[in-house]
């Protein structure tokens, strides 16, 4: 209880004991601003698609429509509102010149070093707003296949990037069963956004606070796991995994990948060379903010390079 003293009452009523003894725990320094941004409105933000607009020529849009905003500190094509407003009155939506998405989850782009004829894989991929930013980012790949378990979850990936004008793959199939789905060819770049407990993500899904419990933990690190070894077997040789989950637990992120390179010694963990988030052992971590990004973690994985003989 000692750990809790210093909470203030409106964040110790909303959140379960439960979550509030692993995030203090896991960030003792940090825990009351977690939980005070947690109990805030999350900022609207918004992807510019430079394949149409760049970043200043969108905001120029937006002034001239009365919507104030300013430029997202790390994510390169990223807005932040001054205040929420309806898609429709965003200048030119509906003809796919921006994107609504928080900061945090711009920033797998860059991690993934996207180059022309690169196939890349983007696991999870529903709802598909990081399938845009990466086809936005380099329009000249040579196939981005879209995947996720849920057909209609899927749909709707194949909805926004048509309203993008933006050309994908889409595979219905169980990210941790390659085998029922995979053609063998593999992939230079995998972005896998994993299932995870969303707790860095709770101002946007305050439901979670009543449905996620402490036994989901161990399950859904368990989860990610499977698929994060099945999704090394469809990796190049040389190429690029970036491992992604709107969670702040540590058994989702810095834990899971440690565990993964114990098992994998054919990877290593990059330094991610980035002003954003908190540097842990492998990976940075970037916690909920009242003015700032969503809860996220970041890790790149390299696949050793094949040897001659």
């Amino acid at each position: 209880e000692a750990l809790f003293k210093d909470l203030p009452a409106d964040a110790a009523s909303a959140h379960p004991a439960w979550l509030y003894k692993a995030i203090t725990r896991a960030w003792p320094e940090q825990a009351n601003a977690v939980f005070e941004a947690n109990n805030t409105h999350p900022p609207m933000c918004l992807r510019v698609n430079q394949q149409q607009h760049s970043r200043d020529a969108y905001l120029a849009k937006l002034s001239a429509a009365d919507i104030d905003a300013t430029t997202c500190q790390y994510a390169p094509m990223g807005l932040r509102l001054s205040s929420p407003c309806g898609v429709e009155a965003l200048p030119e939506f509906f003809a796919g010149a921006v994107s609504v998405q928080d900061e945090a989850a711009q920033l797998c782009t860059r991690l993934l070093e996207l180059q022309p004829g690169q196939r890349v894989l983007d696991a999870c991929a529903a709802p598909g707003g990081k399938s845009g930013a990466i086809l936005e980012t380099e329009p000249a790949l040579q196939e981005l296949v879209a995947l996720d378990i849920d057909e209609g979850r899927l749909e709707r990936v194949a909805d926004n990037l048509q309203r993008l004008d933006l050309r994908a793959h889409y595979q219905v199939a169980d990210a941790a069963d390659p085998q029922a789905w995979w053609d063998s060819q593999a992939f230079d770049r995998i972005l896998l956004d994993a299932p995870c407990s969303a707790t860095g993500v709770l101002r946007r899904n305050p439901d979670i606070r009543l449905h996620r419990r402490a036994s989901d933990i161990p399950e859904l690190v368990s989860l990610q796991r499977r698929i994060l070894d099945a999704m090394w077997q469809c990796l190049a040789p040389g190429g690029i995994l970036v491992y992604a989950t709107c969670s702040v637990l540590p058994e989702e992120n810095e834990q899971q990948i440690a565990d993964f390179l114990q098992r994998h010694d054919d990877a290593h963990s990059a330094a991610l060379d980035v002003a954003w988030g908190i540097d842990r052992k492998v990976g940075r971590q970037l916690l909920p903010s009242n003015e700032g990004a969503d809860g996220f973690f970041y890790a790149k994985l390299v696949k050793a390079a094949a040897t001659g003989h």
